[in-house]
């Protein structure tokens, strides 16, 4: 297997997890695993307000409701990034075009640290979130076996003089 091959698929196994992680959180996103085996939106109230949502959510079920409106919101951003960047990965990166390169590492950077960004500001890390971590160690990877750098050592072709006659 080529290099580029190896690399698209990782890079669409890591944003096929962000798809099926984003679909989770817009369908139930108080029922979806987070950390410490409470669901991913609860868990991440309690861990940032230091309340119990089951609490908040019989005494404000108004601002609860508005809470999973907005995680929905956020799981559909996920689903939605994870399929353009799963067909980028797998059409215009997988044929070697450079534009894809740097859209899978600037896109995937931005979506996965933002999302560990969330994860520090809450206080909910637990294993599940540490595929953060892993998917952006394997795009990296990926995209770094697949460079479009020219080495230091290649020689630049050079277009030869027009030949005169004399």
């Amino acid at each position: 297997m080529r290099r580029r091959q190896i690399a698209w698929i990782l890079i669409l196994v890591v944003d096929l997890g962000y798809v099926a992680w984003g679909a989770g959180v817009a369908i139930e996103p108080d029922r979806l695993l987070g950390p410490g085996g409470k669901a991913i939106l609860p868990a991440g109230y309690e861990g940032y307000s230091g309340g119990s949502w089951s609490e908040l959510a019989t005494t404000s079920p108004l601002i609860a409701g508005y809470m999973k409106v907005l995680y929905r919101m956020y799981g559909v951003y996920n689903v939605l990034f994870g399929l353009m960047s799963c067909a980028i990965a797998a059409a215009a990166f997988r044929r070697g075009s450079r534009w894809a390169w740097w859209a899978l590492l600037f896109g995937n950077t931005v979506a996965l640290v933002s999302a560990m960004t969330y994860d520090r500001i809450v206080n909910a890390i637990g294993p599940f979130e540490m595929t953060e971590y892993l998917g952006l160690a394997l795009v990296w990877g990926a995209l770094a076996i697949t460079a479009p750098f020219r080495s230091e050592g290649r020689p630049v072709p050079v277009a030869s003089a027009p030949r005169t006659m004399s």
